[in-house]
């Protein structure tokens, strides 16, 4: 074991530095596996990790996020992941894809020794509501890196040239450390430069960000995600290292979820069998409300148990609304 991982390890600890504190003992599992120690690696990987995919502790303080010019407003938001890839329902195919990059992201190292190209440029697409930003989470808790959510809202600015600077500031902040950073309603950023509707500073800031993203190393993954992918300009596609699909669910997807979110409470003769066709063709997100609807009006009522009367009556509703 090199003593300068060691040292880090210890120097990492003194300061609180957390993710420098991941960074020393990702080395030092990777050494071990390099000396084919590989039941040592696995055991150190695992209590890293803390068994659950999250290396980053609840407790520990991340740091602030970039700011705009003025200091008065975050460009994003730091926090730590709470999903995990057991929670998602989701394509089998399409966990297994997103499983491989973070198994892929423990051995960019030896990667790079063999001039693989890294996969740490990913666009998840979809309708609204499928899952897209869980599994971000759930990805960031996977790998076990903090999930930096970028603030559209704040990034945009209406003072030309500033948006550019916001997202500069943002790309800055990220090579200070290793995160996963997510762009979410990324179409609001990455629309379409022949789009007439557009003024000429937005084109300027596509550019810009084609020419961020295109530089974009350091040890980070970035996520943009989008539920409008037909706005997007075609130059932006052929930048990230890997394209998902976000499906709406299927029937016996849907009654995984009514039953995973359904699961903790107390029921009386619930046939959610019958309920879960109501919802085809709705996003994850519908059925995550039917669910959360059903003991809401349990509650409400004042009795303990969910009935099938609770659970039609949140399956009209989240029928009723649009996804």
């Amino acid at each position: 074991m090199a003593g300068r991982e060691l040292k880090e390890l210890f120097r990492a600890y003194r300061e609180g530095d957390e993710l420098a504190f991941r960074r020393a003992a990702q080395e030092i599992i990777e050494e071990e596996e390099s000396k084919h120690h590989l039941a040592l690696a696995r055991d150190l990987q695992k209590i890293l990790v803390g068994g659950t995919g999250r290396a980053i502790a609840e407790g520990v303080t991340l740091p602030e996020p970039p700011k705009d010019r003025e200091g008065a407003w975050p460009l994003a938001q730091v926090r730590h992941p709470s999903a995990s890839f057991d929670e998602l329902v989701l394509p089998a195919a399409l966990v297994e894809r997103l499983s491989s990059i973070a198994h892929e992201f423990r051995h960019w190292d030896k990667l790079d020794q063999r001039g693989i190209p890294r996969r740490q440029r990913l666009l998840f697409h979809g309708a609204p509501g499928t899952g897209k930003t869980s599994a971000a989470e759930a990805l960031a808790a996977e790998i076990g890196l903090p999930l930096i959510v970028v603030r559209i809202d704040a990034v945009i600015s209406s003072y030309l040239g500033e948006t550019a600077s916001n997202l500069h500031r943002v790309f800055e902040f990220v090579s200070q450390g290793s995160w996963v950073l997510l762009f979410d309603e990324f179409d609001a950023l990455g629309k379409a430069r022949d789009d007439i509707a557009e003024h000429g500073e937005i084109k300027r800031v596509i550019t810009a960000f084609l020419q961020m993203l295109d530089a974009f190393r350091g040890p980070s993954v970035l996520i943009a995600a989008t539920n409008h992918e037909g706005l997007l300009d075609p130059a932006l596609w052929r930048r990230f290292d890997e394209v998902y699909d976000f499906p709406r669910p299927t029937v016996h997807q849907i009654r995984q979820l009514l039953r995973s979110r359904l699961r903790t409470a107390k029921t009386r003769g619930l046939n959610i069998e019958s309920a879960a066709p109501r919802l085809k063709g709705l996003p994850h997100a519908a059925v995550e409300k039917a669910a959360w609807d059903a003991r809401r009006f349990a509650f409400l009522d004042e009795r303990e148990v969910i009935t099938q009367a609770d659970l039609w009556r949140a399956v009209e509703d989240a029928r009723s609304r649009p996804w």
